[in-house]
């Protein structure tokens, strides 16, 4: 049984098989998307625990498809990392602001990840829980 379920939304094929591999290592199922269209449908046919986002991605950017996450009342919920590469002066504020739960930056420090991992699983179903009971009250 897998311990949680995550988009990857991932350009770089290199960088989607490391992410891949640690991840079902650690016995969670993975879905994938190379492009932020393909990952917002994805997300919204899957559900999943947690979305790792890519920052720089043909066509719409990751903090847009963010944004467009947070404003979808089914995924609004859903715990999202950003993930990149591009580790500028006040990216991370701005992953931030867009929506993003954390910052994990490329080269993924393995050791960490799925720590990080880890624990937006049990972020992301807590929050689903919470809003179970509230729905039923």
């Amino acid at each position: 049984m897998p311990k949680g379920t995550l988009l990857v939304i991932e350009d770089n094929p290199k960088n989607m098989k490391l992410v891949r591999d640690l991840l079902q290592i650690d016995r969670y199922q993975v879905f994938e998307a190379t492009d932020a269209e393909s990952g917002i449908k994805l997300a919204r046919e899957q559900q999943p625990d947690v979305i790792l986002m890519d920052l720089k991605l043909p066509g719409m950017d990751g903090l847009s498809a963010t944004r467009i996450i947070r404003a979808d009342a089914e995924l609004k919920d859903t715990a999202i990392a950003a993930l990149t590469a591009h580790v500028m002066q006040g990216i991370e504020e701005e992953a931030r602001w867009a929506g993003c739960d954390e910052f994990i930056a490329k080269p993924i420090d393995t050791r960490s990840f799925l720590d990080t991992i880890s624990k937006l699983v049990e972020k992301s179903r807590q929050q689903v829980g919470f809003l179970k009971q509230m729905e039923a009250s």
